[in-house]
Formats: structure tokens, sequence, C-alpha cells
């Protein structure tokens, strides 16, 4: 039998994802109302959040994220975070398909690869734990700039000078800004021989609940071994991947846009039994 669940501590956590969603100081009200909880428990929640730490109070009576919550936060990497909860999800997919995966984020204006999961079969991969990616035509890389707003991806290209490993690769600024769009707009990124002669690449992006991309994932395989039902599956992998890496670092439930028909009908059953099961929850 299963745990019930606290809400308390859920509708505790609402409150403060509102507070890490606010441009500055938030009064109750306005707290209460952003977590979708009702004013008076809002507030009391609110009160004994503040009484621990958690969240301060200003001098005008408005609340914002606490020494508490710094000094917790602090400890935590991201990076460590990532590492940990790909692991598992990557292998596995790169066993299935005996393929090569890999795990990038873009820190302090570097794209760095932080994991590296192959099968024995799999083709070998030149890009290792570590590797500054440098190059735009790689796909990690474009998915982690199409995360970004144009000024920020101008700064990071070195103003237009991009780099061209092999003669696949395009090196001007206005194609690359068209392919960062076209990224966004699909949702993944590919590779064909741009990076290397004899590699092809899929990457995806690994986001947040509000959709800020914070790390990217790779799928890669030999050019001559692709065909259109391959891509497609590898696609399809790469999604789902992506989905079940975002629900292992925030708890939240995988779109259904990133999963197979199957699991969306899970979700979706989920879902319905976490309405009602709020619609019973009282203070």
């Amino acid at each position: 039998m299963a745990t019930p669940k606290n809400y308390s501590v859920i509708k505790a956590f609402a409150i403060l994802k509102a507070i890490r969603d606010a441009d500055g100081w938030l009064s109750g009200c306005e707290l209460s109302r952003r977590a979708n909880l009702p004013q008076a428990s809002g507030y009391r929640l609110i009160q004994t959040m503040e009484g621990i730490g958690v969240i301060a109070k200003g001098r005008r009576g408005q609340y914002r994220a606490g020494m508490l919550l710094l000094s917790i936060s602090g400890s935590v990497r991201l990076l460590d975070l990532l590492r940990d909860a790909g692991e598992p999800v990557l292998a596995r997919v790169a066993t299935s398909l005996d393929i090569t995966m890999h795990l990038a984020v873009l820190e302090s204006g570097l794209v760095t690869c932080i994991g590296n999961y192959a099968s024995p079969a799999a083709f070998p991969s030149h890009t290792r734990v570590g590797t500054l990616l440098k190059s735009c035509s790689s796909g990690l890389v474009k998915v982690l700039l199409a995360g970004l707003n144009k000024r920020e991806v101008e700064t990071l290209v070195m103003n237009g000078r991009l780099i061209a490993p092999t003669p696949f690769t395009a090196t001007s600024s206005l194609r690359l800004y068209e392919e960062l769009e076209i990224v966004r707009k699909r949702g993944f990124a590919t590779d064909d021989r741009e990076l290397h002669t004899k590699t092809w690449c899929m990457a995806v992006p690994v986001q947040e609940s509000h959709g800020r991309t914070i790390a990217a994932i790779s799928a890669s395989d030999e050019t001559s071994r692709m065909t259109p039902l391959r891509e497609a599956k590898i696609r399809q992998a790469l999604f789902e991947a992506a989905a079940r890496l975002q629900n292992a670092l925030y708890r939240s439930r995988p779109s259904e846009n990133c999963l197979s028909a199957g699991d969306g009908r899970r979700a979706a059953k989920s879902r319905a039994k976490s309405r009602t099961a709020e619609r019973h929850d009282t203070l």
C-alpha cells in the first residue's frame, strides 16, 4: 500500500516555487494566489515558513526567499544532480539502440560534456567527458544555444567567427540563427557530418518546469547506419529520455508530447487521480 501524500509539504513547496518565479518581494496575498492556495491556509504556511527561516519578511510585510533556503540550495550542484539522474536513463538508451549518448551543459559561456554513455557495439565517439564543445555545428551546442535569446547567442559565437570542422559545416551567422529558430520550433537539433565527416548526431533539450533549457542530451551514430526508420526511433528515444530525466530531477509528470502513446495514457490517468485527491484535501 502506497504511503499517503502529505499535502502540507506539497503546498509549502508551491509557495517556494512561487517565490522562485517572482522578480522581487511578494505580499502574502499575492504569494498565496501564485501558489494556488486559499488566503487563510496560505497565510498559515507562510507564517510557519518565515518562522524557520525558509522565507524572509521585509519591512513592508512582503516576502522573498530566506537564508535557510539559500544555505540549503548552495550545497547542491546542478552538474552532480544531472549526472546522477542522467546515468541510468541515458545508459539504458545507449544499450537498447547501440549508440553513444552524451549529456552537456552551458556554464559560464562554455558548452561542456558532463556525461558519455555507450554500448560496446556503438560507433566510437570523439566527445569525452570534460570536452569543451566550441563548434556551433554540434547538435548539443545547437540545442543549448536555441535556449538563449539572440543577444546571448551573438556573444557566445565570437562575433560571427564560426568554426568549420568539416566541409558540411555552415559558417554563416545568419544560417546559424535560422537553424536555431528551426530547433526551437521542432524541439531537436541534428548534426549530419557537420562536426565529424562520418558521424550523425541528434540532440534534444532537458528543461526545467518553466521551459528553460538546463542541459542537452544527444545520440551519436555512424552516418552510414542512418535510415529514416532508425532516425525516427532515435528521436523518440531521445524525447522519452529527456522527459524521464526531467521527471527524475523535478519529480514532475513528463509531457505526453515527449512520451509514447502508452506512457501518455498513463500520465493522463495519473493526473486525473491527483486532481481527485487534491479536491478532497483539507487543512
